[in-house]
């Protein structure tokens, strides 16, 4: 890609990409990128979701009207989803599915149209566990990570290796997920934040529940994904 396709993903248009997981396998996933976008976020789906999640898809559509770009890739190739879909196999492989964010992340930032964007993880349900664990082995590469809903305690051998400023966001009546998420966020030694939606269940399917997770995610990126919050990071510690 050169100048010519940085005009065809510029403008905020949603695109259709194949990416390279290896031999070859190939992921689906649809980039699209808000002119001046800030950075990037990508979503890491989780328990059998696919970059069709309308969930994920109205938060991605918030996070470019805040100026950020947003590649929604899916983690398991065709074959592995229809195997998924039987016998549920794949979609708890928290190391396979950290494996499928690393190599998208890759993509990012080899690809010129984006490769100068500071990256964000946005995970939902076990992809919450594979961003933090793609988080931990790529501290240089990974500027912030939101999880909703999600199950960060099954990256739980990593937390205290993640670099990156993380937002945890559970619904408030998600009781079992809201113990998992307080465990892991004792582990955290990161920039890190817990905050419950009120009313809210494991899906945030009640009215205005999702609107608050877009929020609250767009300002935790905005704040960490901008080309000025590099310098503001304190140096790692020993």
């Amino acid at each position: 890609m050169r100048d010519m396709e940085r005009e065809i993903f510029a403008g905020g248009d949603e695109h259709s990409l194949v990416l390279p997981i290896g031999g070859a396998a190939r992921l689906g996933a649809t980039l699209a990128i808000p002119d001046g976008a800030s950075g990037i976020v990508l979503f890491a789906h989780g328990s059998g979701s696919s970059r069709f999640s309308p969930r994920n898809q109205r938060v991605a559509r918030a996070l470019r009207a805040a100026g950020l770009a947003t590649l929604l890739a899916d983690l398991l190739t065709g074959e592995e989803e229809e195997e998924d879909a039987i016998t549920g196999r794949h979609r708890f492989d928290i190391a396979l599915l950290a494996r499928r964010v690393g190599a998208a992340i890759d993509w990012l930032l080899r690809a010129p149209a984006t490769r100068g964007l500071r990256i964000g993880l946005f995970g939902s349900s076990t992809g919450a566990a594979a961003a933090l664990v793609a988080a931990a082995a790529r501290p240089d590469e990974v500027a912030a990570v939101v999880s909703r809903g999600g199950r960060p305690d099954l990256a739980r051998d990593v937390l205290d290796r993640v670099r990156a400023p993380t937002l945890l966001v559970v619904g408030g009546d998600d009781t079992p997920v809201i113990a998992l998420n307080r465990q892991a966020l004792a582990r955290l030694r990161a920039d890190k934040e817990l905050v419950l939606i009120p009313g809210a269940t494991h899906l945030f399917e009640e009215p205005g529940a999702l609107d608050q997770v877009a929020r609250l995610a767009a300002a935790w990126f905005v704040r960490h994904l901008a080309p000025h919050a590099a310098a503001e990071l304190p140096p790692p510690g020993p």
